[in-house]
């Protein structure tokens, strides 16, 4: 085959739309590679163990091609979290990829275990080469408490199925929370405003970055980008601009050393409410350091005065009379939505804070793990486009079959 022809063919995950085909070419792929094992220094000495799934790129580039191209040795395993750690720190794997849901998962694991089986498991973690976590946000007490546990700081990375990936934290350096790092080899990388003007001029490797803080939309050009999606021309076309960007959709900002942060998708995690704009991942984070809360999501649904108005569903981290790894070890009293609008007052811009809270059992999520914002909304919603709670700040429970 030629470096134009047709390599890959990987469908959108559909977390805010319907899935779309995205077709790479074998250039594209060949340029999506070399990237991550030039910055990740892959060799033919790495074993990685392998539990993504195998219809998404960070299963398939990140993970499986990245290493057939170095010649390394690839185990596929069960994904079972003690079967999981067994195998980390069997001193025989140097890489691991995986998405925060399962290092969630390996993180209680690991809490829940014996004394002595945590103690193994750590001291033969330590021996990785390299974690990365990627696919959705990464929250910080993941990233804490993973680096508590085995001693390694995770390192995430941003990229999508039409880009492969366009940002990675160092391989060695400093890997703050929250940051997604620089541009890859190669990669051209922007943000824009809403008119489309570039906040500062692209180049290649972060050379001209955007200012401090200003938030824009980022567009990325290069060898790495996908040539079209399948038979959907007018989708195609609206995806690039004239000059060869292509249009993410995501939110990001740069933040301290010139790192990227990401603020959201635009279409569902930037919320335009009352004449701000609020990053709904941002509102999230804060809520996940909240004693009682596992995990939370957080999204605008319309609103006849403020166009948009921030509501949440909420995991409560106590379950069956005990706390939930991270939670509240005596906890077992939940908050209503007026306690949890207080205590965001006090930490953010009132604006910042969701209007209601609603508790869910689990939130819905996708075969990687990342929540299903659009199905998260619906939750809150009514199919008359009104709040499922009864008042502000309420925190009633939604029909059974809305939460599955």
């Amino acid at each position: 085959p030629l470096p134009r022809h047709p390599a890959l063919l990987i469908y959108t995950s559909g977390t805010t739309g319907r899935p779309k085909g995205v077709l790479t070419t074998h250039a594209n792929l060949t340029a999506q590679i070399t990237a991550l094992t030039e910055a990740w220094a892959w060799t033919r000495h790495d074993r990685i163990l392998h539990t993504l799934p195998l219809h998404h790129i960070h299963g398939v580039v990140n993970a499986l091609a990245c290493a057939l191209w170095s010649g390394a040795a690839v185990e596929f395993g069960s994904g079972a979290p003690a079967s999981t750690w067994d195998r980390l720190a069997s001193g025989e794997v140097t890489l691991f990829m995986s998405v925060p849901t399962v290092y969630t998962r390996l993180i209680r694991a690991w809490e829940e275990a014996a004394p002595a089986v945590r103690e193994r498991w750590s001291r033969g973690a330590a021996g990785l080469r390299l974690t990365v976590s990627g696919s959705a946000a990464l929250p910080v007490r993941t990233f804490e408490r993973w680096r508590e546990i085995t001693g390694h700081t995770l390192l995430e990375r941003y990229g999508m199925t039409e880009i492969g990936m366009a940002l990675s934290n160092p391989l060695h350096g400093q890997r703050r929370p929250g940051d997604v790092g620089v541009p890859l080899p190669r990669v051209e990388l922007r943000l824009v405003d809403d008119s489309g003007r570039p906040i500062a001029p692209g180049g290649p490797a972060a050379s001209r970055p955007a200012p401090a803080g200003q938030p824009g939309e980022i567009e990325v050009r290069g060898p790495q980008v996908f040539r079209e999606y399948w038979r959907r021309p007018a989708d195609t076309a609206a995806a690039f601009r004239e000059d060869g960007w292509f249009r993410t959709g995501d939110e990001a900002c740069i933040g301290d050393g010139g790192h990227y942060r990401i603020l959201g998708r635009r279409d569902i995690d930037i919320v335009k409410t009352g004449g701000y704009k609020v990053s709904a991942l941002e509102v999230e984070e804060l809520y996940r350091t909240h004693p009682a809360v596992r995990d939370i999501a957080v999204v605008g649904v319309p609103h006849p005065e403020w166009g948009e108005q921030l509501r949440a569903a909420w995991v409560p981290a106590v379950r069956g009379g005990r706390a939930e790894a991270g939670g509240s070890a005596g906890a077992t009293t939940l908050p209503d939505g007026a306690e949890l609008r207080t205590w965001g007052k006090e930490r953010l811009a009132p604006y910042k804070v969701p209007h209601t809270f609603t508790p869910v059992a689990d939130l819905p999520r996708n075969a990687m793990g990342k929540v299903q914002k659009t199905v998260a909304r619906r939750m809150l919603t009514d199919p008359e486009g009104r709040s499922v709670t009864s008042r502000p700040g309420s925190s009633a429970n939604p029909p059974e079959s809305r939460t599955a």
